[in-house]
């Protein structure tokens, strides 16, 4: 098959991948690209999060841990309760929630896995300080799962290796030969700095709004999330890179867009009543 048939084929097969992987992101309705399938990602998450609980010291401080479950109960069903009333698909049906509290005083990081395995570090309890500090923190790391943004990043991926791979084709082996002769993944660069790194920025300020609003629904006092980025921005001083370089906004951009949603997340989405 000659290269424009190659490449004609190829065009129209992914314009139909594109065109049946298309949804909307919970709340934001952000559109979304998702060509991975989610319970291939939970599944292999899973396994993962069993790794992690295996490698890594657990702490025995059973009060923090405690408390983290409770916030995490109280989000799980407060999320749910709110797609169940607005009439909406529940995102998290095929969740199987669980909590770690791992014992790193080095480490300032909470992460949410695809599927709700989640891992607190005792670290970011000197940035948290208090419940609704926690509370801010485990909002913004399930609202990435809730979002599937792990599903979407996935599927980005796989969709810029497969156009690199086709306009190295298209253009003869060029880009084969530049990265050979520099030494350098150059797609993998450019992609990088001006495909993913904007678009996992975007993410991240979607995480924020939506993590105000999964804890705003569970009763906690949100004003705690800006105080939370005041307190990271003094951790951090010095330390955070430009913005174009990183993959999240900087602290400043965080503290105002976060100042920015509070009083419509505080009027739109009240502490839901569960009793």
């Amino acid at each position: 098959m000659d290269r424009r048939k190659f490449l004609t084929y190829v065009g129209c097969g992914c314009g139909s991948l594109l065109l049946h992987s298309c949804s909307n992101a919970p709340i934001t309705d952000r559109k979304q690209l998702k060509i991975i399938p989610e319970a291939k990602l939970n599944a292999q998450a899973a396994q993962i999060y069993e790794k992690v609980k295996e490698k890594e010291k657990m702490s025995n401080d059973l009060k923090t841990l405690n408390e983290i479950k409770d916030i995490g109960r109280r989000m799980e069903d407060s999320i749910s309760e709110y797609f169940y009333r607005a009439n909406l698909d529940d995102p998290t049906n095929n969740f199987d929630w669980e909590y770690i509290l791992i014992d790193n005083k080095k480490i300032r990081n909470a992460w949410c896995m695809p599927g709700g395995k989640i891992a607190v570090y005792t670290g970011i309890l000197d940035v948290t300080k208090n419940t609704n500090g926690l509370a801010a923190v485990m909002g913004h790391e399930v609202a990435h799962a809730v979002a599937k943004h792990s599903v979407e990043r996935a599927s980005r991926g796989v969709l810029l290796n497969t156009g690199a791979k086709i306009i190295d084709i298209a253009s003869g082996g060029i880009l084969t030969d530049i990265n050979r002769t520099t030494g350098m993944d150059t797609v993998g660069l450019l992609a990088q700095l001006g495909i993913m790194n904007p678009f996992n920025r975007k993410q991240e300020s979607e995480a924020d709004y939506l993590g105000m609003i999964f804890s705003s629904l569970s009763g906690y006092d949100i004003r705690e999330t800006v105080k939370i980025w005041e307190r990271m921005k003094e951790f951090n001083k010095g330390k955070e890179p430009p913005q174009f370089m990183s993959t999240h906004p900087s602290s400043d951009t965080r503290i105002r867009k976060l100042n920015e949603w509070m009083n419509e997340v505080i009027l739109k989405y009240p502490p839901i009543n569960l009793t």
